[in-house]
């Protein structure tokens, strides 16, 4: 009799196990779920406002190449200014690029994964 109650609770302890592995299992597939969303979502947010940014800028540095240009009475000498302007930018943003860059992109995906 002894051996037939400790099988039944073996039994109960197996399923119970069993039920607590596929839960855990289907919990984290929504929580990889949810943190691939929203990483995409931001991801493609990004990416939409940069290609909006940089065609602002595009159009906004071949109107300064010109009003150079036309001061200068060159437009050559014009988009050279401009263009050795962005290559001093870029320089500085070189420099600075793991404050600037990667510190904010590692805090914010550091926050989606760890503290939902």
């Amino acid at each position: 009799m002894a051996f037939e109650e400790l099988k039944e609770h073996t039994e109960d302890i197996q399923k119970q196990a069993k039920e607590y592995i596929e839960n855990s299992v289907a919990y984290y597939k929504l929580w990889g779920f949810k943190v691939a969303m929203k990483s995409t979502t931001m991801i493609l947010k990004f990416l939409l406002i940069a290609l909006s940014l940089s065609m602002v800028l595009l159009f906004c540095s071949i109107a300064g190449a010109f009003a150079i240009g036309e001061a200068l009475n060159s437009n050559a000498l014009g988009f050279l200014i401009v263009g050795g302007i962005y290559l001093v930018i870029t320089g500085l943003l070189f420099l600075v690029k793991d404050k600037v860059v990667e510190g904010p992109i590692l805090e914010k995906f550091s926050e989606i994964f760890f503290n939902d």
